[in-house]
Formats: structure tokens, sequence, C-alpha cells
């Protein structure tokens, strides 16, 4: 009996992190990472399924200071796709376009007067795999803006801290199915009872609320990153001790000239969110409500760095 295994680990990360001096005083860096893998079987009495993944990240920031005045920007985007056994179609495993701007004006040594706008939202549609003919999102559904004015506190290069009283968070559902359905805590539309829509679902929703912001990056010891930060929400008029919660971790290690590894984790909880759940373990969702979120990748290969 003929038996092969063929197993391919591609990956390629880039790391960068440098300063440009010029006349715009601009600092530039990040980390990125994409990831190839392929697992083929024929007669493998071991059984299993033959699998191809491609896995991509990218952690980066452009800085500019100017007199008094700095001007930071962050922008983080990720995706993966899978496709395992006799599946024609691929698998979303991480989807995600996050950036955000934020301009400080120096009060003192550490604090600075400071207004922040972050945007997030998917690049392609989500399903409830193995049904992939139920779309649970997609482009700007949903789509979250936030506007935030506070203070920002830089302890060092590497950390800081912004508090906001005044925040505005907006969250958009583009796709009128999920906003009659009330997705993402839009309201929903309004049926008779025979299901019929009397009045569509709204597809903007509108919060108003204090803010939280803390980042911190820096090689914790030699040839290990850590890259994190954790957002903190809470409305003033619907249920403030309803705290919104996003904590993201990169961790970058480089074993030597040419091997590293990532590690990116991602925790969110929102109360406005309800997530279906099987409680009965009889393939039939039978509860609905918010809970604990969180994604993990870890991602091992080739590594070159500028």
């Amino acid at each position: 009996m003929k038996k092969s295994i063929l197993i391919v680990c591609l990956s390629f990360g880039l790391c960068q992190a440098q300063q440009t001096e010029n006349s715009n005083l601009w600092e530039v860096g990040g980390t990125s990472r994409l990831n190839f893998s392929q697992v083929n079987l024929t007669n493998w009495s071991a059984g299993g399924q033959n699998s191809l993944s491609l896995n991509g990240l990218a952690s980066l920031h452009a800085h500019k200071t100017k007199g008094k005045g700095l001007w930071e920007n962050f922008l983080e985007l990720g995706y993966g796709i899978i496709k395992q056994g006799q599946e024609e179609s691929w698998i979303k495993t991480d989807d995600r376009i996050d950036f955000t701007s934020k301009y400080g004006h120096q009060a003192n040594k550490k604090w600075s007067y400071a207004a922040l706008i972050n945007f997030k939202t998917q690049m392609t549609d989500g399903y409830h795999y193995p049904n992939d003919s139920v779309k649970i999102s997609g482009l700007f559904s949903p789509a979250y803006i936030l506007e935030s004015f506070g203070m920002d506190y830089k302890a060092n290069e590497h950390f800081s801290c912004f508090l906001s009283p005044i925040t505005l968070k907006a969250t958009i559902v583009g796709n009128q199915e999920l906003a009659n359905a009330g997705a993402f805590g839009v309201e929903a539309a309004q049926r008779d009872d025979a299901g019929n829509i009397l009045t569509e679902g709204q597809n903007l929703r509108t919060e108003f609320g204090g803010y939280i912001r803390m980042y911190y990056q820096n090689d914790i010891i030699e040839n290990v990153g850590l890259n994190t930060k954790l957002e903190l929400f809470s409305n003033y008029l619907q249920d403030p001790q309803n705290i919104d919660i996003n904590w993201e971790v990169l961790l970058s290690l480089k074993v030597n000239k040419y091997i590293s590894a990532t590690l990116s984790t991602q925790l969110l909880y929102d109360h406005d969110i309800d997530i279906a759940s099987d409680t009965n373990k009889d393939g039939i969702n039978d509860s609905f409500g918010p809970k604990t979120q969180f994604k993990e990748v870890l991602g091992i290969g080739i590594t070159y760095t500028l």
C-alpha cells in the first residue's frame, strides 16, 4: 500500500521598526507575517484530512512630532482562510481592519490634551459555518466608528493611556437583512404576526459614554517583542455597568536570524452582541446572549528583517 504525507509550512514575516529623520519627523514601523500550510494524505492508515491554509497579519504605525503636538496612527490588518477535506469552499479564520488616529497637544511632561478616532470593520462576508448559506457579517456589517476627546498619559515611549469622558460610538450594519434581525445591537425590524416587515431595521446605533485605551509596545526580553492594546467603553445612556472590552496581544519571537514565531490573541466582550450556542448539544442553537469571545493565531516560520 502506498503511503505518503506531504506537509509544507511556509511563512514569511516582515519585522520593521525604524525612525526616519527628515523634515516631517515621521517615525514608521511595524510587524507583518504571512503563513501558508498544506497537508496532503494518500492511503494514510491513521486517518485525517487534506488541508490548505493561509493566514496574514500586519501591525503598522506612523507617528509625527511637531513642537508640542504628536500625531499617532495605527493600522492593524488580519486575514486567514482554510480549506479542509473534500470541501470546495474556503472557511474564513480571521478578518479585521482596525485603524486608529490620535492627536495630542502636550500639557506637561506626561499629559496631553488629545482627540482620537477609531474605525473597525472586516473585509469579506462571514457565515455560520459549516452552513455557508447563512450570512452573519460582512464589510460594514458591522463597522464601528469611535470619536473621543480627553487626556492622554504617556509614561514613556513604550506606554500610553488615553482617558476620555466624552466619547461617541457608532455601530453600522449596512446589510439590511442583518439590520432587520437586530444584529450587533441595532434596532430590529418591526413585524406583524405573520412575520411581514412593517418597519425596516435600523442601520445605525449610536452610544455616548466613557472610553479608556491603554497601549504598550516594547521588547520585553532580547528578541521577544510585545504589542498589546486594551480598550474599555461604557455607555452612559444604557446599562453603563456593562463594559465593552477589546484586548489584543501580539507577541513576536525571533529564534535566530531566519526563524521567528508570532502569537496573537484577541478577547472581546460586547453586551449588545448576542452569540448563538447549543446548550443541549443536539445540533440546534437554543441559547442567545452576550458571551466572551476569544481568538488565538500562532505562526511559526521564516523571517526577514529590514
